[in-house]
Parts: C-alpha cells; structure tokens; sequence
C-alpha cells in the first residue's frame, strides 16, 4: 500500500510542521510534513503537506480534520493533487 500526500490549507502564519505532525499522528503513522513558507519572512504562506503512511489514515486524517479550527482558523484538508510530470501534455502553449 502506497503512502498518502495530503494538503492541509488555511493555516496560521505560526503554524509548524510539528503541530501539523503531532496534530495528523494521532490518525496514523505520518511519514513527512511541510508548512510552505513564505521566503522572506519565514512564516506559514497558509497551506502545508502531510504525508501519511497508509490511505486508511489518510482517509481517517480527511474525515476528522476537515473543516476543524487550528490556532483560530479553519483548515481544509484533503487528498494532494498529484503534481505534474515533466512528460505530461497537458494544454498546449502554441508549440
């Protein structure tokens, strides 16, 4: 069975990977989280990455977690797009 990425959006410019971690751990076994950081300044750009080591957790994390608040904001959680291939076609730029 295949790990599980999901996207955990409208987060707290304080929120840390170790919240997210100890947050989405208590559904299931977390294999890597990242908070996307804003450059400059360090702080959450509000969405992150979990990656959960099962679906059934993921699924579990999904269910529980979704709509819930977080410091004070309401996270959307769910399954990561996958992200785009070098290979793939997708839309064609006049070329």
């Amino acid at each position: 069975m295949s790990n599980c990425i999901l996207y955990v959006g409208g987060l707290a410019e304080a929120t840390s990977d170790c919240q997210l971690r100890d947050l989405f751990g208590t559904y299931g076994t977390v294999v890597r989280v990242h908070v996307i950081r804003h450059k400059h300044s360090g702080k959450s750009a509000g969405y992150g990455f979990v990656e959960m080591a099962t679906e059934e957790a993921a699924r579990d994390a999904i269910d529980r977690l979704n709509g819930t608040e977080m410091d004070g904001k309401e996270v959307l959680v769910k399954e990561s797009d996958p992200a785009p291939r070098s290979n793939d076609r997708g839309g064609s730029r006049g070329g």
